[in-house]
């Protein structure tokens, strides 16, 4: 008898009804085992067991098990250790040392791009050479130059017409820029001596060049540290501005601030005149940024080190009254 005709006899006599389900073979009933097994359907090996590592584990793994790997991650290193170190110089005046591999012609390339973009902005604003105003910061730069050890750069003076901004700034190449609302604070030409004095100074120390190659290697690292844990390059880079670029910027205004001291006392300016300015312009700021989240610092910590500069800035101002006034660079 058939097995499908004992199925049916079987249902009928004791009226179950049940699917019917033919046997199989020793081969499917194998096979079916396997899917459900951690085995493959051949004897003597194991399913591959498919793991997801992270991204810090797949380069631990690779350091680990590649000596491929290990030296080329150590020649990048070495490589990146020795162009960083060829590029280390000394800031003038200062003696601060800092990388720097851009050249003072390419900052002065970058400079005339953003000098072009600047006179279209404010295309209308900016006021005759006969003005007032233009012809004041004119006298000021003329006493402020001699002493920059700049003379060679072709010095253009632009003041815009905004009574608003109190901002002034010399791009690369001695294109000087300032706002009408910075003057009346300003009070006379110390005063105004004190901010230009201050933004011809970066462009002594090379401040530009030096934010340019700092973003080289900020802007790697950012990509490296976000493509290693996962992380969006926003976080990193948030990480890094706070910890390593803002710091630095504002070590360079206080750098600036310095070179720019000197610069005022040794073409004959009162560099008492500096902490006065500062003074108005702490009063002037309703809302103080905490000078951790800013790339300056703050106005109470510049007054105090310029008042710690200024004994060796009256020597140089007493100096300056009996010497022809030359390049102190």
């Amino acid at each position: 008898m058939t097995y499908r005709a004992k199925y049916i006899l079987w249902g009928t006599l004791f009226h179950v009804k049940r699917p019917f389900n033919p046997p199989r073979s020793p081969l499917q009933n194998y096979l079916a085992q396997a899917r459900h097994s951690s085995q493959f359907p051949f004897p003597g090996k194991e399913r591959a067991q498919y793991r997801r590592f992270s991204r810090p584990q797949s380069i631990k793994y690779l350091w680990q098990s590649s000596p491929a790997f290990r030296y080329g991650i150590g020649a990048v290193g070495a490589g990146g250790i020795g162009f960083i170190g060829y590029n280390i110089e000394t800031v003038p005046v200062s003696g601060r040392r800092r990388f720097n591999w851009v050249s003072p012609v390419y900052e002065e390339e970058m400079g005339k791009q953003q000098y072009e973009q600047i006179l279209q902005e404010f295309q209308g604003k900016i006021l005759s050479s006969w003005h007032p105003y233009t012809m004041m910061v004119q006298r000021v730069l003329n006493r402020l130059i001699p002493a920059s050890g700049l003379e060679g750069q072709d010095w253009e003076v632009h003041v815009i017409d905004d009574k608003e901004q109190m901002n002034a700034f010399v791009i690369p190449g001695g294109k000087v820029f300032v706002f009408s609302g910075l003057l009346p604070i300003c009070d006379g030409e110390d005063g105004l001596a004190t901010v230009l004095g201050h933004e011809i100074a970066h462009n002594v120390a090379h401040h530009a060049a030096e934010n340019y190659s700092r973003l080289s290697l900020l802007l790697p690292i950012t990509y490296l540290v976000s493509f290693i844990y996962d992380i969006s390059g926003n976080i990193t880079y948030t990480i890094l501005d706070y910890a390593y670029n803002k710091p630095g910027s504002r070590k360079q205004e206080s750098e600036a601030d310095y070179i720019g001291l000197m610069m005022m006392a040794r073409s004959s300016f009162d560099p008492e005149a500096a902490v006065e300015l500062w003074q108005r312009m702490e009063k002037s700021n309703q809302i103080a940024i905490p000078q951790f989240l800013s790339t300056h610092p703050s106005n109470h910590n510049r007054i105090a080190k310029i008042q710690e500069w200024l004994p060796q800035a009256r020597l140089l101002a007493d100096k300056s009254r009996d010497w022809t006034q030359s390049s102190f660079f």
